[in-house]
């Protein structure tokens, strides 16, 4: 019912995707999405989208008007979930909910198998992504993995480091109201390690931290490269640091903090 919600919301149809021609689509899709170059890595290669559709992997696109705005691609993780590898959305799509639409799609086909959770992947210095994923949907941070990729070539993140959050979202959905869920410690209570500036501060001991996001890191990477990488090195630091001391994310705040709290969950 609610992926027939969000789908309806959006104003598109959600299907699951078989067949070389539309996995083609989709593999135009996600490289129009990533701003893959000739000579690039794709998000992920056609031949693997191929073989996942084949033997029964997740692969799910989003059409509006017949035309193929969104796509998502997962496997099956060993502890019964969904790992949802890579999502896009088309730029003449994006504000519509078809985001939302397919991660309803994710966890209605994890739910029919009877998998447990969806798990993905996101990179913690794009704030929009952080607060859909932390917020909107209330999924919970459960790892900080430093460079998880090693080098990418993909057009996105050409030359950058891959940092990654690992969230995972049960396939039960929460009772709890999304802003209630992901509210966390006082933001004024929270001691400040890595403020707006990008500079980094002591305080690390406290009970509850916060560190801020950039408001657009894409176009850091784009005007001021020298500026994306100070961010990349001060937020990675931060959140290295005070996972390792025993914190993790609680919260992400509109304005674009995370929160954490010593043993916390988000």
């Amino acid at each position: 019912m609610v992926e027939l919600l969000a789908s309806a919301r959006a104003g598109v149809r959600l299907l699951s995707l078989h067949g070389t021609a539309d996995l083609q689509r989709a593999d135009r899709l996600l490289r129009q999405v990533w701003g893959t170059r000739p000579g690039d890595d794709p998000p992920i290669s056609l031949d693997v989208m191929c073989a996942l559709a084949h033997v029964g992997g997740y692969i799910g696109g989003a059409f509006l008007d017949e035309e193929l705005v969104g796509a998502a691609v997962g496997f099956l993780a060993a502890d019964r979930s969904l790992h949802s590898h890579v999502a896009g959305v088309a730029s003449r799509a994006r504000g519509l909910g078809v985001g939302l639409a397919l991660k309803e799609h994710q966890r209605a086909w994890a739910a029919e198998r009877g998998l447990v959770a969806v798990s993905w992947t996101f990179d913690p210095l794009v704030r929009r992504n952080a607060y859909f994923n932390l917020v909107k949907l209330g999924a919970k941070v459960a790892e900080y993995l430093p460079d998880f990729y090693g080098p990418m070539s993909d057009g996105i993140n050409d030359g950058d480091v891959s940092d990654r959050l690992f969230v995972t979202w049960p396939v039960t959905p929460d009772p709890a109201p999304a802003t209630e869920r992901a509210a966390g410690p006082s933001e004024t209570a929270a001691v400040t390690v890595l403020d707006e500036a990008g500079t980094v501060r002591p305080g690390g001991g406290a009970p509850l931290l916060r560190c801020a996001t950039p408001p657009d890191i894409e176009r850091l990477r784009v005007d001021e490269p020298g500026e994306a990488r100070h961010w990349r090195a001060a937020l990675g630091g931060v959140l290295g640091a005070a996972f390792a001391d025993g914190y993790r994310i609680t919260g992400f705040t509109r304005s674009g903090w995370y929160l954490l709290a010593r043993g916390g969950t988000a």
